[in-house]
């Protein structure tokens, strides 16, 4: 009996989603062999969304003009297309302010976080919060203390870890859906 059209479908889609596993896990792998160009990559990127945002805060402006909010959002517009500019033309600067960035809000959260723990104490779970703000102060100490030279290896490190880990973590899943998918067929 040939297999349905659904069943062809969910078959491909398996296929699609254990790749897309083993690209992740390798992106990340490579993220964390060369993370100085993987963290440029991720400043390139975050400069375009700003490039976006700006014209987007330029056109809310110019439709919005008669309300009295143009001059606001042309100078959201103007910071936004400058800080793209500034990341475009200068990536390492612009990486090492994103960096440094990465930095204070780490080290911010894990001092909230530590705050927020210590109040629900008494509430299970909460040991996870400690240990989540420790880490956070960890990681944006270790990355504050040695900026700007932690703009080589930071972002594009943290990326590579975070890649690996959605590959991993979707991977299983992927493969138990080629079970079900196998069983149905």
């Amino acid at each position: 009996m040939a297999d349905s059209p659904s069943i062809g479908i969910e078959k491909q889609s398996v296929g699609w989603a254990i790749a897309l596993s083993v690209i992740l896990i390798l992106a990340g792998l490579l993220a964390i062999v060369v993370p100085l160009a993987a963290g440029i990559g991720v400043a390139i990127v975050i400069a375009w969304l700003l490039v976006l945002g700006g014209v987007a805060h330029l056109a809310i402006g110019w439709h919005i003009r008669s309300s009295g909010g143009l001059l606001w959002q042309v100078l959201l517009g103007l910071l936004y297309l400058g800080l793209a500019v500034y990341i475009l033309v200068w990536p390492v600067a612009g990486l090492a302010s994103l960096t440094f960035l990465l930095a204070c809000y780490l080290y911010l959260k894990g001092i909230l976080v530590l705050i927020l723990a210590f109040r629900i104490r008494h509430i299970g779970g909460a040991g996870w919060l400690f240990f989540d703000g420790v880490i956070a102060l960890v990681l944006g100490s270790m990355i504050g203390l040695s900026w700007p030279s932690s703009s080589e290896w930071a972002i594009g490190t943290l990326i590579g870890i975070s890649m690996i880990f959605a590959g991993f973590s979707r991977l299983p899943m992927a493969i138990a859906a080629r079970k079900l998918v196998a069983k149905s067929a």
